[in-house]
């Protein structure tokens, strides 16, 4: 099991409480309920040895079971939904964990709508990298493309008004970032020690975070703003000790108000992006961005196929001083829609430094198969990355992924 802090024994306890009061208040038709999901394997294949000496191999596999429980009633105005997800690795043994991904109580009105629980919340339009998405931790023991979430114990009140929608969060408890552990792929060297994780906040990881977010759709632009005040989910790495005398990375998280803003407006074939944060911490402060378009031609050369490129810029006015890999650097990408019955879809494109540093291209390829079926082909290369470069750790750990999924 993961080193990292579970979710405080009575949050869950009280979500448990919630959710079976819930499913038996008013229970009476057995089509009210509803079980989906998935379960899968994946197999990871590093061609090139490990940079440090107790990293895994050439080839790495794992299991993941994600289920989904889901009870409505009031004709759908209310609503619990209960998606666990539980991962065994053979490599990683803080890749093997368990994790409650929701668990949540929704009530719905007219004008207003109230859910309480753990929830992952997303924020963001870029491709590239979701800059200004605050609200859940990421989970990088999963992946290192920082898709996958932990979840979220809050209370979510949105208001819906003609004139767009307020979102209020009160965040009553936070969740660590995950790191791969000694033998994983991934991990920076000197690894990330969490044992002796710190907070800027004397109530730690109990500290109450708030955010509100203001979104709208105007004509054709559908945008986003929001403000933050809480720990940060992103954690400094200062350098530190063990008492064996490993140098080694300790977490430690800030307080910050963080100021964001998302934005999509299509044109004709164009899909224009842009994701803006302004943060201040310790007494210092920065401003980010990512910011491109997607251009699409729907049947390309007279096929069925249809064709999308992608560029995105980031920013960051801290530049070469960032501790992020993207500061000055320039996504280009494309993206196949195969328009077939097996929903295929092709997504490759190379991330380069600007400053002359690293670059890393990436490919992502999923597809049906049957009715229950999908397979998901991952590929990344990482090269050129200087010793200053934030991903100069992951130098050697090119790979390829296979992941084979049934759903149920």
């Amino acid at each position: 099991m993961p080193a990292t802090k579970p979710l405080p024994m009575r949050c869950v306890h009280a979500f448990s409480a919630a959710l079976a009061l819930s499913v038996f208040h008013g229970a009476t038709r057995a089509d009210e309920f509803k079980l989906r999901g998935s379960v899968g394997a994946e197999v990871r294949v590093f061609p090139q040895s490990p940079q440090f000496a107790q990293q895994q191999r050439a080839l790495n596999g794992s299991g993941f079971f994600a289920p989904e429980l889901s009870y409505e009633w009031e004709q759908g105005k209310q609503s619990i939904v209960f998606s666990p997800f539980a991962r065994i690795d053979e490599g990683d043994a803080r890749r093997t964990h368990v994790d409650i991904r929701e668990l949540a109580w929704v009530k719905a009105a007219a004008a207003w709508e109230l859910r309480v629980g753990i929830r992952r919340v997303f924020w963001g339009v870029a491709e590239s990298n979701h800059l200004i998405d605050i609200i859940n931790q990421t989970d990088l023991v999963e992946n290192i493309d920082t898709e996958d979430k932990l979840g979220q114990p809050m209370v979510n009140l949105a208001l819906i008004r003609d004139w767009g929608t307020v979102d209020l969060f009160v965040l009553p408890s936070f969740r660590e970032r995950r790191f791969p552990g000694k033998s994983g792929r991934f991990r920076t060297q000197p690894r990330v020690d969490t044992s002796s994780t710190s907070y800027e906040s004397a109530a730690g990881d109990k500290h109450v975070d708030y955010a509100i977010r203001y979104s709208n759709v105007i004509g054709a632009l559908d945008f986003g703003l929001y403000h933050f005040w809480g720990t940060s989910r992103e954690p400094r790495l200062l350098p530190g000790r063990t008492h064996a005398g490993e140098i080694i990375l300790i977490p430690r998280y800030d307080l910050i108000h963080q100021t964001g803003l998302d934005a999509l407006y299509p044109v004709g074939s164009w899909a224009w992006k842009l994701e803006a944060l302004h943060r201040v911490d310790q007494g210092d402060s920065f401003s980010a961005m990512v910011g491109g378009f997607e251009y699409t031609r729907v049947g390309v050369l007279g096929s069925a196929y249809d064709l999308g490129l992608l560029m995105e810029y980031h920013g960051d006015d801290r530049g070469r001083h960032s501790p992020q890999p993207f500061n000055h650097d320039l996504f280009v990408g494309a993206r196949v829609g195969f328009n077939d019955i097996a929903s295929t879809q092709l997504l490759t494109g190379v991330v380069a430094d600007l400053y002359g540093g690293g670059r890393f291209f990436n490919l992502e390829f999923s597809t049906r198969f049957g009715e229950r079926w999908k397979l998901e082909v991952e590929a990344r290369t990482f090269w050129s990355a200087p010793l200053s470069d934030p991903l100069h750790f992951l130098e050697r750990d090119d790979y390829l992924q296979l992941q084979l999924e049934r759903f149920f």
